[in-house]
């Protein structure tokens, strides 16, 4: 039978995560009940609540989500029925037809989605839905929460007596209120309304005047209240009417309970499953608020959390938009304890938290966030020792609780153990307290229990590393600025990085090497060395990340490349069949100017016919026989490659164009003076000439057979031309 201590649940700060989930229950019975839950017993349960946690969850990502489950409460209805000769309100009434409402449409829901929801339809299989409750309040209760006129003959004859007797009422003060405004005894107002019943507003000095009733006066005294003689008798015989009206009601209400009232532990059903639809909701928007899943179990004894989350620390990081650094663990027969190591604020705690707040949330029904290829086992029991457990009423120490808790973990620790410690063995002398730390370790060793302690005592990691189902880890840290980098690696002893750390804090430098002469020199050597191995695995860590990237941007690379080279493939596929296309049309057009020629030399009609005529016959037989829907994509493919065709032409074009018009439009180089004795030749000629002379914007060019005047603007240098 799985046992899970409370002082485990409050180390691991359950009781916050029940806190969370509460405040997602819609009921206040819900509320309550979420914040009773502990870890499973029965492993049968266990596994059935995880999955109705889990299908429900999964109703969040799909069409057919489950309807809603509000209700109100119904305990205090439920006492009265259990109660002879009581009965019920109309309120409590229509509280109860509702809950039937609601269960009924879930349970029916759950049968027709049977396939869905298959645990669901079973947890609530042995709900009876019954509509013989809702039918006998529907009948006596309207919508607006009155009991209807003709809930008994008796009721519907004292009503229509009633509205007669109002009417009367009315009539007869109508007709007093009329007098009475002709003498001019009434105040401006009139009337007013005095105890539910219609009074005359007359003015003080007529009050003796005006037969009836004094019902009260304003507060200046101006205005005196009277119900009028003629109505007091129809208000007498209306007060005895209303009074049978409620006690026929009262009849009713004490009739209809009575029905009810053997239907009692059904609607007691009716509420628990409420309840419990309402904390299985709770959890499954708890595990939607961080991704969590339910993990495989595996078969043997062995956990293999990837990707685990603390669920406090990544629902406050999401709040305020900060990363949170999953951790990845695994224990197994042969790896049963890890030993993890290192400097404070690296996270060790943190670490253990997560795996006992999680393994304990799985062991209450709950998911938890991790990846979907996690397997997880289950543990009877799980014993931890984490932070300050000093108690001053008690006189004991944090050591002496420590060694107690210790003896309360010999007693209990067996092969179906996880133990969880903290900073393990210290709050005494280190040497000592090591030593008895060490046999302890040892103890539950070969006890076979599975557990993870974190430590800075150099025996604990030596011991983890001899002993064969025992491993070291350590969280990895940043070598330079050391750091945490909150990732767990497995296989090696940490550094504590106690000078290193002491150093960054601005410890002068003298006193940490007067500190490292006061300890033994293998001591330093040995933490130095694993250190230095540390930092070594810190940056063949960084370095495997590295070349995990680059290979990913290459497999990257290498995908867009094929992907290109598929398309440039499938293009000249399809400029090849247009340009086969138009190969066979231009020979067509060939053959046809050679008959049209023929044709044109001989004048033989039937020749013509007769050549054409093969010509068709010889291109069908080239033809495959294609359905019209075949024809239309042939030719829609044919037309879509020429329009790209087509486009690119254009494109090119209008790159000529535009380029030709910057060209055009780009700033002339200066052209060079030019002199007497040059050779030149004009901008758009091949002669070339020497200039005998200049005078003002003309030169004259010799070319040896000739003499001419150009302008000076149109010649060029025939040395710039060349260059």
């Amino acid at each position: 039978m799985i046992n899970i201590h409370k002082k485990t649940l409050q180390d691991l700060e359950f009781q916050t995560v029940l806190q969370q989930v509460s405040e997602l229950c819609i009921t206040p019975l819900g509320h309550a009940e979420t914040l009773k839950i502990v870890p499973f017993k029965v492993k049968e349960e266990l596994l059935f609540s995880l999955d109705l946690t889990n299908e429900y969850s999964s109703s969040f990502d799909n069409d057919n989500r489950i309807p809603n489950h509000s209700f109100d409460t119904i305990t205090k209805e439920i006492k009265l029925l259990n109660i002879e000769n009581t009965f019920l309100e109309v309120h409590g009434l229509k509280k109860i037809v509702a809950m039937s409402l609601t269960v009924n449409t879930i349970v029916v829901f759950l049968k027709k989605f049977e396939e869905y929801y298959p645990n669901l339809n079973q947890f609530a299989s042995h709900i009876e839905v019954t509509k013989v409750l809702i039918e006998k309040v529907d009948a006596i209760v309207d919508r607006f929460g009155d009991i209807k006129d003709n809930a008994s003959p008796l009721l519907f004859d004292l009503r229509q007596s009633i509205n007669k007797i109002k009417g009367k009422i009315n009539a007869s003060f109508s007709t007093a209120l009329n007098m009475y405004h002709n003498l001019d005894y009434l105040d401006d107002i009139r009337e007013s309304v005095v105890d539910n019943k219609r009074v005359l507003a007359v003015k003080a000095m007529y009050r003796r005047k005006v037969k009836g009733a004094i019902m009260g006066g304003s507060k200046t005294g101006s205005i005196v209240y009277i119900e009028p003689e003629t109505t007091l008798q129809h208000t007498r015989e209306l007060n005895n009417l209303e009074y049978e009206e409620h006690e026929e009601i009262i009849r009713i209400l004490k009739e209809v309970t009575d029905y009810i009232r053997p239907f009692s532990p059904l609607l007691t059903n009716y509420q628990t499953f409420l309840i419990n639809m309402d904390v299985i909701s709770a959890k499954a928007k708890y595990a939607k608020s961080m991704n969590a899943i339910l993990p495989e179990f595996s078969e043997d004894k062995s956990m293999f959390l990837r990707d685990a989350y603390h669920p406090l620390l990544y629902l406050t990081n999401l709040e305020i938009n900060k990363k949170t650094f999953p951790q990845t663990i695994e224990l197994k027969q042969n790896s049963r304890i890890i030993v993890i190591s290192g400097p404070n604020a690296g996270g060790k705690s943190i670490m253990l938290k997560t795996i006992g707040l999680l393994q304990v949330m799985l062991q209450s029904g709950m998911l938890i966030p991790v990846h979907e290829r996690s397997k997880a086992c289950l543990f009877d029991r799980i014993l931890s020792d984490i932070g300050d457990n000093q108690s001053i009423e008690n006189h004991l120490s944090t050591y002496s609780y420590r060694l107690k808790q210790m003896n309360y973990f010999l007693k209990k620790c067996n092969k179906n153990t996880l133990f969880l410690i903290d900073e393990f063995g210290t709050g005494s002398d280190p040497e000592l307290g090591g030593a008895l730390a060490e046999t302890f370790l040892e103890e539950f060793y070969h006890r076979e229990a599975f557990g993870i302690i974190t430590t800075h005592y150099s025996n604990l990691k030596i011991l983890a590393n001899e002993l064969p189902h025992m491993l070291n880890a350590n969280m990895l840290f940043n070598e330079r600025t050391l750091e945490p980098l909150f990732k767990l690696v497995v296989g090696q002893a940490g550094s504590s990085f106690t000078f290193e750390v002491a150093q960054k804090n601005g410890i002068p430098y003298s006193l940490i090497n007067r500190a490292k002469k006061k300890i033994e020199r293998s001591k330093v050597r040995f933490d130095a060395t694993i250190a230095k191995l540390q930092k070594e695995r810190s940056r063949l860590e960084k370095t495997g990340q590295s070349l995990k990237l680059n290979e990913k941007k290459k497999i990257e690379e290498a995908d867009k490349l094929e992907e290109i080279n598929v398309k440039i493939q499938k293009k000249l596929e399809d400029y090849q069949e247009l340009y086969d296309s138009n190969q066979r049309l231009i020979y067509l057009g060939q053959k046809v100017n050679d008959i049209s020629e023929k044709y044109f030399e001989n004048k033989q009609k039937r020749q013509l016919m007769a050549d054409l005529f093969k010509l068709v016959q010889i291109e069908n037989s080239k033809r495959k026989k294609v359905s019209a829907k075949q024809k239309k994509a042939i030719k829609a493919k044919e037309n879509k490659v020429k329009q790209d065709a087509e486009k690119k032409v254009d494109l090119i074009r209008k790159k000529k164009k535009a380029e030709k018009k910057k060209a055009a439009e780009a700033p002339s180089k200066p052209k060079p003076a030019l002199k007497v004795g040059d050779r030149v030749r004009m901008e758009d000629g091949r002669a070339i000439g020497s200039i005998d002379k200049i005078e003002k914007n003309k030169a004259v060019v010799n070319y040896g057979i000739f003499t001419t005047n150009v302008s000076l603007e149109q010649l060029e240098l025939v040395e710039a031309v060349k260059h």
